[in-house]
């Protein structure tokens, strides 16, 4: 397999070397087996013939080249603000790598990305109306700048269609690891292995909630009404007027930061307070369904129950992903 990766000024040193290592890894693995698997030629690309990484170092750019490749990957741009993010954006070389990208994908490509660089991919268009994920931090710039892109930002890695894109940090490894099993199960098996890789599907369990609602005032307003009447139950139009918004505008950004309407973010908030009950005190179903709003018992055990089988699928999805990438 043909794999460019696609490399810009102020590349993400630990994502570009994360997906060399694994994929070099690979290789060597497929010569050590001796597995029929064809070794990945793997080239590292760019916009211009000079780029250095985040950290000032030059990285080796060959010329993209007549031959097309199989695959691009661009890693991220080290950029962890919203502000940052947008200048770099608007670059030059960022706009001629989304030219390029649409170039690529009309031939066919297989198009990916990881982290701050799934905003790279975005800016060529292809990833609207597909699913993709992104890194969790900077998923209400993303909604707000791509409304088009049905993001799932809960997701480690999301293909729809021709194009992958993973989630923060190193989800670069995941990246990686989703490519080579792409071409060989076994190979990612003893990559995640050898690289010590541990399985983890989603970024949910990494992402910090009170980050996201700190970010915008109006849903930190809405949080704050919302957690001081569970007990007493939901209106919007309270909500509405509580926050100082519309109620129009309190739904969109609510979806912008958190990905939920009002409604199913003040429900999460009720469960996550009769949990917390549950385990602190000696107060029976009845007594914490009283106190987070429900009129019986038995509509907060269904929810428990629901919540306890989504972490048992969660659980079952990591455990079937550990026996593929070990």
């Amino acid at each position: 397999m043909r794999v460019s990766v696609l490399a810009l000024d102020g590349v993400f040193d630990l994502g570009l070397s994360a997906i060399l290592d694994a994929l070099q890894t690979a290789n060597e693995l497929i010569e050590m087996t001796g597995l029929a698997v064809p070794p990945f030629e793997v080239k590292i690309v760019g916009m211009r013939k000079t780029v250095l990484t985040a950290h000032g170092l030059k990285v080796p750019i060959q010329p993209v080249g007549s031959q097309t490749p199989d695959c691009v990957i661009i890693p991220a741009i080290a950029c962890k603000r919203a502000d940052t993010l947008t200048a770099a954006l608007a670059r030059p070389d960022v706009r001629d790598a989304a030219k390029a990208f649409r170039a690529w994908a009309s031939d066919g490509v297989r198009l990916t990305a990881a982290c701050a660089g799934t905003f790279v991919l975005a800016e060529s268009g292809l990833l609207n109306q597909q699913r993709a994920t992104t890194t969790w931090w900077l998923a209400p710039m993303f909604r707000e700048r791509y409304p088009q892109v049905l993001l799932d930002e809960s997701n480690m890695v999301v293909k729809s269609g021709n194009v992958v894109t993973a989630g923060a940090a190193l989800g670069h490894i995941d990246l990686a690891l989703w490519l080579i099993r792409s071409v060989s199960p076994e190979i990612a098996s003893l990559t995640a292995r050898y690289l010590i890789v541990d399985s983890r599907p989603s970024q949910t369990a990494y992402a910090l909630t009170d980050h996201l609602i700190h970010s915008d005032p109006v849903v930190q307003h809405f949080e704050r009404w919302a957690r001081a009447r569970l007990a007493r139950g939901f209106s919007l139009d309270s909500a509405a007027k509580a926050t100082g918004a519309s109620k129009r505008t309190l739904t969109r950004r609510l979806h912008s930061v958190l990905g939920k309407s009002p409604l199913s973010y003040f429900q999460s908030l009720r469960v996550e307070r009769a949990v917390h009950l549950l385990k602190t005190s000696n107060a029976s179903v009845e007594e914490v369904a009283a106190q987070v709003g429900y009129t019986d018992g038995g509509t907060l055990r269904l929810l428990l129950r629901r919540r306890l089988n989504l972490g048992v699928k969660e659980i079952r999805r990591t455990s079937e992903r550990s026996d593929v990438t070990g």
